[in-house]
């Protein structure tokens, strides 16, 4: 019975086969070809989304690349989709011995004889930039010496303090005797080699804001106002709060010296970093600035429409190499973040940039390499 179905179906098939003309059979054909497909059009995404690392490196003005390079900085910024930076780190790597060290790093080996008598350093040539070494009773191993402190009290009440000065660069040291009138107010103290004050004995840096010519340039002057941006060191950090008008009992309890009335304790050697920790400290300061800012709007961390510092940029892109502009305006605003490793944040602008480049939002020649 199945068969004789199958059998008049395939009949009746071909006879509407017959019936039909040759026209009527290709349009037929045609209509059932003719079926209406959809496509589905792929629309690209596009996101910001992901990590990027961007450097700058001394030499790159003189056609050192970053392969060959002995000091570098790393930025590293992390965007959500938009562009938001949600996470910021910034280092500073140097070469030693053919490996890499932070500046960050902290790490320091100190020591201190009581028996050596601090001499001041000796200032040379009518600039300022040269000097002789003074003798100091600290010894001091560290990878920079920003914003260094380090104190001790001995069993006897005796002490000593030496504090790196922000704006000269110079290790201030002080020797307390036994019986010293901690009452006195910093102002009090001097800080121009003579006995019994700071004692300005060896310098970290040539770098210094403040070019010493002559330790008399110091009369009258303290360890927190040697010069404006001294204020730095008692706007933040350890001796927050400070001022020429505090008493050295109250500069020494900052730094963690515990005082039974006016007489100090027993205090193992300490050391540590005063007003924004140093490297590390300015460095978590501008990440700290970044997060949460939208990286297709701040694209420097140098305000380029200033005219000294736009003018100092020459037609390769290079800062400060043509014309001397000084420290630039910045995030954080190194002209009074002087204590820290900030003063030449055009070098820390331009791995940031770079890092931009990693993500697309700017191009290299966009980028104006800073003074390293």
């Amino acid at each position: 019975m199945k068969r004789i179905s199958s059998i008049l179906i395939a009949f009746t098939f071909v006879l509407v086969m017959v019936a039909c003309t040759p026209e009527t059979i290709i349009e037929t054909i045609i209509e059932t070809v003719e079926v209406e497909v959809p496509v589905e059009v792929q629309v690209p995404v596009t996101t910001l989304a992901g990590t990027y690392i961007g450097y700058s490196w001394g030499g790159e003005s003189k056609g050192t690349t970053l392969e060959d390079a002995s000091k570098k900085i790393q930025t590293i910024i992390t965007l959500d989709e938009q562009g938001i930076i949600t996470g910021a780190s910034m280092l500073y790597y140097k070469m030693s011995n053919g490996s890499w060290y932070t500046l960050q790093d902290g790490t320091s080996r100190v020591s201190l004889d009581m028996g050596i008598h601090p001499i001041a350093a000796t200032p040379i040539g009518v600039d300022g930039t040269e000097y002789a070494d003074g003798t100091s009773m600290f010894t001091i191993d560290t990878h920079s010496l920003t914003s260094f402190y380090a104190m001790e009290v001995a069993e006897d009440g005796s002490a000593a303090l030496v504090i790196l000065h922000p704006t000269t660069r110079y290790q201030f040291e002080i020797k307390f005797p036994v019986g010293y009138d901690y009452t006195k107010l910093v102002s009090a103290v001097t800080v121009d080699g003579t006995e019994g004050g700071f004692i300005p004995t060896d310098r970290a840096s040539s770098g210094g804001l403040v070019k010493i010519k002559a330790w008399t340039e110091l009369a009258g002057a303290n360890i927190f106002e040697i010069n404006h941006f001294d204020h730095v060191m008692t706007e933040a950090g350890v001796f927050m709060g400070l001022s020429g008008e505090s008493t050295m009992q109250e500069l020494m309890s900052a730094i963690g010296v515990v005082f039974e009335g006016t007489t100090p304790t027993a205090t193992t050697l300490t050391y540590g970093r005063h007003s924004n920790g140093g490297w590390q400290g300015n460095y978590e300061a501008i990440a700290t600035f970044l997060i949460g800012k939208d990286a297709t709007e701040l694209t420097s961390l140098v305000d380029w429409s200033i005219e000294r510092y736009a003018a100092a940029v020459n037609e390769d892109n290079f800062f400060g190499i043509d014309v001397p502009a000084g420290a630039t305006k910045t995030a954080q605003n190194s002209e009074d973040s002087i204590a820290g490793a900030t003063v030449r944040m055009s070098r820390e602008s331009t791995s940031f940039q770079r890092a931009l480049v990693a993500a697309g939002i700017l191009n290299e020649e966009d980028v104006i390499k800073g003074r390293f």
